[in-house]
Order: structure tokens, then sequence, then C-alpha cells
């Protein structure tokens, strides 16, 4: 296998809770699928959980060397979990970066303290 692309992203906990408090569903719905969603507001502390997937967003868009543009857009990214590790699943724009970058997987890495949300991005062909 070989890395063809790579981002890392922080994000503020507090900006994203600072988000969703201002704008409530509207910045959600942009931003994350229906399963990031109902996955977060599952959780204890939804504002960890929705910065650690918005910083995946955000490594995957320098991963693809896109930033949010080019046709990759917030839910052209979407972070799941079955059991073990969280996946990346790539749709619209995003995924026809994937393919024209010869992408034929990635990894993920999500963690978080008290005030950031770190992702690790990896694509692999």
């Amino acid at each position: 296998m070989e890395i063809i692309g790579t981002g890392l992203d922080a994000t503020e906990i507090s900006r994203i809770a600072s988000a969703i408090e201002r704008y409530g569903d509207r910045f959600v719905r942009r931003v994350f699928t229906d399963e990031e969603i109902a996955y977060c507001r599952r959780k204890r502390d939804i504002a960890s959980s929705f910065a650690a997937r918005f910083a995946a967003k955000e490594a995957a868009m320098k991963a693809l060397g896109t930033g949010h543009s080019r046709g990759v857009f917030w839910r052209g990214i979407e972070v799941f979990r079955r059991s073990g590790p969280p996946q990346l699943r790539f749709h619209d724009g995003a995924a026809a970066r994937c393919a024209a970058l010869g992408a034929t997987g990635s990894l993920l890495t999500l963690t978080h303290s008290r005030d950031l949300a770190i992702a690790h991005v990896l694509l692999l062909r």
C-alpha cells in the first residue's frame, strides 16, 4: 500500500459548541450527514463528537488536496463507525476526487481532550 494523501486537523470543541448553540440544526444539517447526526446525538457530550467529525472532514479535505472546493463539500465526507475504529465514506465530489487520485482506501484516527478534537487521515492506494 502507498500513502497518496495525508491530512491533520485540530478543531476547538468550544467553537463547534458555539456554532450548534447559535445556528442549531441549520449548522448541523449543513455539515453532517443524517447518520453522523444520529450518532453524535446519542452521545453524552455531543459537542466533542461533532467536533471530532468536523476535524475528520477538514483532515480528509487536506488529504484530498482540495480543501472545501472543487466539488468537495462537508456532507461529501462521512465518518461512520460499525465495530472497530471510525472510518470514512466519500460521496459525490469527494468520491470523484478519491477516484481521480486512485485512492482505494483510507485510515482515520480521532481523539479529543477537553478543549480540542484532533483527526488524522491517510488516503491509500
